[in-house]
């Protein structure tokens, strides 16, 4: 059986989020290693770890390739172990609990566990995304999806932008199985992984009532998105940053009294973006605090007399791999 190695570096939680298994430098490895973050003290956010597993002891420029994607590192001394001789695939995900938020139930292959009675599970593999699938922004927003659909909110035309792995666009789907519903993410890559994950969870894919259509798109730049617009339920769990930006570009494509979920952000962050949005006519509904990541729900008002035109480009800088869903 071939070797196990795992390499290890502190990180920045901005670096976390901007690293995926997409890294040019990594494919020229051979074989690539995978890699996989986490935060291993809820009470500092800020501070995470990244680890490259590899089949075999990486070589010195492998380490230093690693270590130069991730700039806080810098001086950094590698922390490097050889595991013990089993699946190193299964090794990487161990410790990675599944995610229980209302009726939803998310797991990896290797993590199912006991499943709740009548819970509605997914199968979501830690390797192929950002993160170990756990975060706190992801349980927030399948909490506010499942609360919405027992308060008897109904949607017809959903969207999930900067959806990662498809998952947040699934539990939707699963709620309200007669709506429209469109997920997109600024990462082909992305894509394609959510593309095998809706396979893998009998998801159907097309673009008629009860499907998921998927694209490739900064924000919401995309013909496909504006045409099917307005959506009268988007969600968006990305970064502080690019949903401020978006905020002009979410404005144009929601319908009057739509709903907007917002994630991403970390507790200090939340006054500033719904302010952002209140500004493009958005009231705050509700914030559901999950530890430091709140989930913001927002309904878009609806509009009376004349007002000035929202410009909006529908673009945004966020870079691939900024998206704090599973």
């Amino acid at each position: 059986m071939t070797e196990s190695w795992k390499l290890s570096f502190p990180c920045t939680r901005l670096e976390a989020e901007a690293l995926n298994e997409d890294v040019a430098e990594l494919a020229l490895m051979e074989p690539a290693p995978v890699l996989m973050t986490e935060e291993p003290d809820e009470s500092r956010p800020t501070e995470w770890m990244i680890h490259a597993y590899f089949e075999g002891r990486p070589s010195k420029d492998a380490v230093a390739t690693i270590q130069s994607l991730i700039p806080s590192a810098a001086k950094a001394k590698p922390i490097l172990e050889r595991l013990p001789d089993e699946d190193w695939v299964t090794t990487s995900q161990q410790g990675i609990a599944p995610v229980s938020a209302g009726r939803f139930y998310v797991h990896t292959s290797t993590n199912k566990g006991d499943v709740p009675p009548g819970a509605k599970t997914f199968l979501i593999e830690a390797s192929q995304a950002f993160g170990t699938g756990g975060h706190h922004t992801t349980e927030g927003c399948l909490w506010v999806l499942d609360q919405l659909h027992r308060a008897g909110h109904r949607f017809h035309n959903v969207a999930d932008i900067g959806t990662g792995t498809g998952l947040l666009a699934f539990a939707a789907l699963h709620l309200w199985p007669r709506t429209f519903a469109l997920a997109s993410d600024i990462d082909p890559v992305s894509i394609d992984v959510a593309e095998d994950n809706a396979k893998a969870n009998g998801v159907a894919l097309g673009r008629s009532k009860g499907q998921l259509v998927l694209c490739a798109a900064p924000g919401t730049d995309h013909a496909l998105i504006r045409r099917r617009a307005p959506y009268d339920l988007l969600i968006a769990n990305i970064l502080a940053g690019p949903l401020i930006e978006l905020a002009p570009s979410f404005a144009s494509v929601m319908a009057e009294g739509g709903t907007l979920i917002l994630a991403g952000l970390l507790d200090h962050q939340a006054e500033t973006v719904a302010s952002a949005y209140r500004g493009f006519g958005f009231r705050l509904a509700a914030q559901r605090d999950n530890g430091d990541w709140p989930c913001l729900t927002l309904i878009k008002r609806p509009r009376h007399g004349h007002r000035r035109p929202i410009r909006a480009t529908g673009r945004t800088s966020q870079a691939p791999g900024d998206f704090g869903t599973w």
